[in-house]
């Protein structure tokens, strides 16, 4: 198809080079993940006194947040109408307030410390092409409206096709999240921040203080620990029962700059299609269209791939896709990111997870509460967050369908196979295979080499599906991923699909 499967955001951005841990280390905090909840956590630290490192398992910015859409902004699809009617208005007004301060907050530091990562203040809107569900959409505006956003109702929009009604929330904002991640990191490693790369943690020790072991063998020792691997390694809250993986598939090219819609724009229909655009070329405009969201292990990501081609394509005649890749995300049962200490009893071990596909925000969003709370400062945000809360009547349902569907994928995928035969496997392909009675993920390389691997995840024992479109293993029931060689791409896995001969 001649597109780079790639991020855009990695593509553009320079490599980083941070040593992996060679030896043990001391800290006041460790943060595990450096991604923008890690990093702006670590950031946000380093500017209180205390004294962080940061522990990541690949390269800074180029885990989850490296393939985000990079949208920074309040309006979250639907949810403030939803938060009013289940938590309150005081919630959906916390809510709001605490995500805007955190859009205000990435355009202040990356002003006040010059970090060039394209930031542009934009429009947001949420919007339905359908009659049928204008109702949802006006009450949206209502709500957002009474919990502080600047939301109005409008019928028109920049995008090159009609819509039935949207959302529209002023003073948004966009921008290059690796290189403001990026130049955030060489500020904070200049300032005494440690950042160590290729430096997985397996182990943690919950104490005073706490350890952490990492896979060579090697020891943290920090009065507090800051849990941000997207999805917790670790999970000593059971978060694993209230947290939904999902994918969502991007593509990516230039347009004219003529053609800009000028703002950024979601609707939930068709599986979700989210469009904005970045900075280019002389008159150009980077075109990013996301959509057909799915869950981990999905043996349809390739045609839904292409069908978001050809509505991005359709829409935007003459689209010249150059970049194709995938994001990740969670949702909570509640829809609420889990952002505080990690468990009752615990004191000293935090978390951030639970994002709902809006990581920007949120990300830089942990990393203040997260601040706020390890040097004793109040916030009130606080309890809105908490990792510890449980709302039964509010959960239950999503949490039972949750459990189901976990349920239906252990059992379930136990009993089929994917392929009757190594031999039925093409060339730059996977499936599951029954050999010897046991299930293993066998992949054909382009050169007809046979990679076989355990087909259950290490994780909890779900048995792994292939991911054509990515060329990946990837867990149904809570989204570890893996390589075709078993190498760990995402958690919560921590180590990798045992080899088979």
């Amino acid at each position: 198809m001649g597109d780079k499967r790639e991020s855009y955001w990695m593509d553009t951005a320079p490599a980083t080079s941070y040593p992996p841990l060679a030896g043990d280390l001391d800290a006041d905090v460790a943060v595990v993940g450096g991604g923008i909840a890690g990093l702006s956590t670590a950031w946000e630290l380093s500017r209180a006194g205390r004294s962080v490192v940061v522990l990541e398992s690949d390269r800074v910015a180029a885990g989850v947040t490296g393939y985000t859409t990079a949208k920074l902004s309040a309006l979250h699809g639907l949810i403030y109408a939803e938060l009013s009617k289940s938590a309150g208005e005081q919630a959906a007004a916390l809510y709001a307030a605490s995500q805007q301060e955190a859009v205000e907050h990435v355009a202040a530091t990356a002003a006040q410390f010059a970090i060039d990562c394209d930031l542009e203040r934009l429009p947001a809107y949420t919007y339905t092409e359908s009659a049928d569900a204008v109702g949802d959409i006006e009450a949206e505006a209502s709500a957002a409206r009474a919990a502080g956003l600047e939301a109005t109702l409008v019928t028109g929009t920049g995008l090159p096709y009609g819509v039935a009604a949207a959302v529209r929330v002023e003073n948004q904002a966009q921008f290059h999240p690796r290189k403001y991640l990026l130049g955030l990191t060489e500020l904070m490693a200049a300032q005494g921040v440690v950042v160590h790369e290729r430096t997985r943690v397996t182990e943690l020790h919950e104490g005073s203080p706490c350890r952490l072991v990492t896979e060579d063998g090697h020891t943290v020792t920090a009065r507090d620990v800051v849990v941000a691997t997207h999805y917790p390694v670790f999970d000593r809250a059971l978060l694993f029962a209230r947290l939904e993986p999902r994918r969502e598939l991007v593509v990516a090219g230039p347009i004219p700059a003529g053609s800009d819609p000028g703002g950024m724009f979601l609707t939930v229909e068709d599986d979700t299609r989210s469009v904005r655009t970045a900075p280019y070329r002389d008159s150009e405009r980077f075109l990013i269209v996301t959509g057909e969201r799915h869950e981990p292990g999905s043996r349809d990501a390739h045609e839904r791939h292409q069908r978001l081609r050809a509505w991005a394509q359709d829409r935007f005649p003459g689209l010249r896709v150059t970049h194709a890749w995938s994001a990740q995300d969670n949702q909570s049962t509640d829809r609420l990111p889990y952002i505080g200490r990690f468990h009752v009893g615990g004191e000293h071990v935090h978390v951030a997870t639970g994002f709902n596909g809006w990581g920007m925000s949120t990300g830089v969003l942990s990393g203040r509460l997260l601040a706020a709370e390890l040097t004793g400062q109040d916030s009130p945000y606080r309890d809105l967050y908490d990792p510890r809360r449980l709302h039964p009547l509010r959960e239950a349902a999503s949490m039972a369908k949750l459990q189901l569907k976990v349920a239906r994928h252990f059992v379930g995928d136990r009993l089929r196979t994917h392929a009757d035969d190594v031999d039925d496997i093409g060339p730059d392909s996977g499936a599951v295979v029954r050999v010897g009675g046991e299930r293993r993920a066998v992949y054909r390389d382009p050169s007809g080499q046979l990679h076989q691997l355990s087909a259950l995840c290490t994780h909890l024992g779900c048995v792994v599906a292939f991911d054509e479109n990515e060329k990946a293993w990837e867990c149904p029931c809570h989204g570890s991923r893996f390589g075709t060689d078993g190498q760990v791409l995402n958690g919560p896995a921590t180590r990798p699909l045992p080899r088979r001969d």
